[in-house]
This record gives C-alpha cells, structure tokens and sequence, in this order.
C-alpha cells in the first residue's frame, strides 16, 4: 500500500510547500491510487483532484472556486484561490 502525507491529509509521502505541474500530478496519482480512484488515461489534474476530494468526503471544489474558507485543505498550496479571511 502506498502512504502518503499532503499537507494535513494522511496516506505516506511529505508536502511540503506549493507543487504545480508534473510533480502535483504525479502527487494526485498516488494518492488516487492508494484510494482506488479511477485515473484513465487523459484525465485532467483537477477532476482527479476533484475525485479524490469527493473519496475522501470533501466537496470537490480544486480550482472552481474564487474563494476557499477550507484551511485544511491538503490541496490549498496549490489550488491558487483566495483564502477567506476568519471570521471572529
């Protein structure tokens, strides 16, 4: 079994930071892999992204939003939305 850490998220591999291209693809890969996401060939980053999420039993939402209130988020390095700002 493959076991990965993103930010917060568990499963074995450390993220550290922003990633972006083929080192946040070949991230999402693994992951989807350890939780038996389907990944057929030519599926864009963000809609495997997305599966993940809703495996996970999050919303899908990597990229489609303008604003991210999410702070766990494994994805948020990457996700290039404003975070919302907390509410007191």
């Amino acid at each position: 079994m493959v076991s990965v850490n993103y930010g917060k998220c568990s499963m074995g591999v450390t993220v550290k930071g922003y990633k972006r291209g083929p080192k946040l693809f070949s991230l999402a890969r693994k992951k989807a892999l350890a939780l038996g996401v389907p990944q057929e060939k030519g599926v864009k980053l963000a809609e495997l992204i997305s599966r993940i999420q809703m495996k996970e039993g999050n919303l899908p939402c990597f990229r489609q939003r303008e604003v991210c209130s999410q702070k766990n988020c494994c994805w948020q390095a990457s996700c290039h939305v404003l975070m919302a700002e907390e509410q007191l």
